[in-house]
């Protein structure tokens, strides 16, 4: 456990007794979000707000005692794709399983609003192929009770969550909106188009959004193969909602880009509109394989952005963008060979009974993939020599001799063969880990460089989204793991600044002024952590989504407590079913007096 401060002053101290908290947190080590050093003391809410920290005599209707426990703010995931789901559940898994408190959705340029009715299956599709979230989940859990964006927001609004939900306009269904099949032909915006879609964007951003999120990355596709509407967007187009913004006085403008031979003129062209508007900008960094020095040069563009009086943030994720294969997920080694596709429709023990028969396993090892353009992390899931077997306890900074590719060749067997076999493990439900960015030369330093970056925060745990081969919404817990207690390859980083980037950092940059600090005045919302036992847990297939629809799930141990709004809604991971969280719209100010 880490050593808290001893020394304690009259101001930091107070001496409390009042009789009517809501709650107290006592004797806990507290790492208040602000990067200071950790310090004993107990907190006090009342009314949703922390009402006192300090020495608390008085009692609570509910008391938790956090001897040889952190106690840090809420944690607040800046990139999410709960878009869908806060329509059809309360509860933001896998997010909400790791300290999160608050959400941001919208990212990436894709989502439900605004939404014509004849538009919705083109939104459908989108999502499915950019998020893979499968169409009959999406067509039968999102019920449209809205065709404007505020009509959106007035839905979610009477909705009730485990967490607070913040939300960026989709760019890709605003173009729809207004360009209809247009959009979808990467045709360009005509100027009376632009300015409709600047007028929309504006109403939204009053209307309590927090700016916009697109994309300029090929790798955005819709499932019928189409890329996704906003990769047509002109500098003309991108100005006119930079305009937007600036009318509105608010909002972000949120960007993911591809690292091809036009990273640096989509970038400088983002940089520039938010310069030209007044307006911050935010955008994910990760550490190409096929161009792995890019993120450090983008990392140079913001400093010297910032540096001159710019306001941009880089979201880094902090471990490798991990691929996940298996035979009950999206992807694995043999996903599109014929005689594998063969038998893919099977239920998964049926399947797994034929793929143990010697000449099934001849065949599939004797075939190729059949590549499939439209999915392009397809073309990798043979790169052994960052593909790994998880099990209990694994290190997302695994070495680079206990891959499938070093393996097999320590057994003198095809790393097609082994990984075949490993596939069958568990009765077909093993998992395998792909690192598919963010681990070019077998090293997390990458990653720790971008997260020691003044203008940086985590991001891109993707939460709600890539149900069959992602589950990184387990970041948080992975940020104080690996990065605060466990690594081994280098150095680790200082707990009181991870705390700090998942909490005031966060909060910072998107406005939310309320929170992502332990002082008095500001949101109670909470982690209680027992960080000696703290772990990720493996990733597992559940069924839980409409008309039966797969995803992955990742769970976590060593939370004692998570509060929103002064409101428990778990206990030693398990939910309370409480739900205290709702729709925040727009930027909330700093609590009333500031903090010094």
């Amino acid at each position: 456990m880490i050593k808290a401060q001893r020394g304690r002053s009259d101001r930091d101290l107070r001496e409390v007794n009042m009789n009517n908290f809501d709650l107290v947190v006592r004797n806990g080590t507290v790492i208040d979000g602000s990067g200071g050093l950790p310090r004993q003391a107990d907190i006090a809410v009342r009314g949703g707000v922390i009402a006192a920290v300090g020495n608390i005599n008085g009692a609570g209707r509910e008391e938790i005692d956090a001897h040889g426990r952190l106690v840090t703010p809420g944690f607040i995931d800046v990139h999410t794709h709960y878009d869908g789901q806060v329509t059809w559940e309360n509860n933001l898994v896998p997010s909400t399983n790791h300290g999160v408190t608050t959400v941001v959705m919208g990212n990436c340029g894709v989502g439900f609003a605004p939404c014509k009715p004849e538009h919705r299956d083109m939104l459908i599709e989108l999502m499915e192929g950019v998020e893979d979230i499968p169409n009959v989940v999406l067509s039968e859990g999102v019920d449209w009770q809205w065709t404007s964006y505020p009509e959106y927001l007035d839905y979610l609004g009477r909705r009730q969550f485990d967490a607070d939900i913040c939300s960026y306009v989709p760019h890709a269904a605003l173009r729809t909106f207004v360009m209809g099949e247009r959009a979808f032909h990467r045709e360009p915006a005509t100027s009376e188009e632009i300015e409709t879609m600047a007028s929309l964007l504006e109403e939204s951003i009053r209307a309590g959004a927090f700016g916009f999120g697109t994309s300029q990355t090929m790798f955005h596709r819709s499932s019928d193969g189409r890329p996704t509407p906003t990769l047509a967007a002109t500098e003309e187009e991108y100005a006119g909602l930079a305009a937007a913004l600036d009318r509105a006085g608010a909002g972000l403008i949120q960007f993911v880009i591809e690292y091809n031979d036009d990273w640096e003129q989509v970038v400088d062209m983002g940089l520039r509109q938010a310069r030209a508007f007044g307006r911050p900008f935010t955008m994910s960094l990760v550490q190409s394989h096929g161009r792995p020095g890019i993120w450090r040069s983008i990392l140079d563009k913001f400093d010297e952005f910032n540096a001159t009086g710019g306001e941009a943030t880089l979201q880094a994720l902090p471990r490798p963008l991990g691929v996940l294969l298996g035979l009950e997920l999206t992807l694995n080694p043999f996903y599109s060979t014929p005689a594998y596709l063969a038998l893919a429709d099977m239920a998964l023990a049926d399947r797994v009974r034929e793929l143990r028969r010697p000449e099934v396993k001849e065949r599939i090892l004797s075939e190729a993939n059949d590549p499939d353009p439209d999915i392009q992390i397809g073309m990798r899931v043979r790169d052994f020599d960052q593909l790994y077997e998880m099990g209990e306890g694994f290190d997302y900074e695994p070495p680079a001799d206990s891959s499938i590719g070093a393996q097999a060749e320590r057994l003198g067997v095809s790393p097609e063969s082994l990984v075949y076999d490993k596939l069958l493990d568990k009765d077909g439900r093993n998992i395998l880990y792909l690192a598919f960015s963010n681990y070019a030369d077998f090293s997390l330093e990458p990653a720790r460089e971008m997260l020691l970056n003044q203008h940086a925060v985590p991001g891109l745990g993707d939460g709600g989204a890539h149900l069959g081969v992602i589950c990184d919404g387990s970041i948080y817990t992975h940020l104080l793991t690996h990065w605060g207690r466990d690594r081994t390859q280098g150095e680790k980083v200082p707990l009181p600044h991870l705390i700090h980037l998942m909490t005031e950092r966060c909060a910072e940059m998107m406005g939310l002024r309320d929170r992502g600090l332990i002082a008095p005045g500001y949101r109670a919302d909470l982690n209680v952590i027992d960080l000696d036992n703290l772990a990720v847990e493996l990733p597992r297939v559940v069924r839980d989504l409409p008309a039966g629809g797969r995803r992955l799930m990742q769970a976590a141990r060593g939370y004692t407590a998570t509060i929103v709004n002064g409101v428990t809604v778990s206990r030693d991971g398990k939910p309370t079913g409480a739900l205290p969280g709702h729709l925040v719209r727009g930027p909330q100010p700093a609590p009333s007096p500031c903090r010094t």
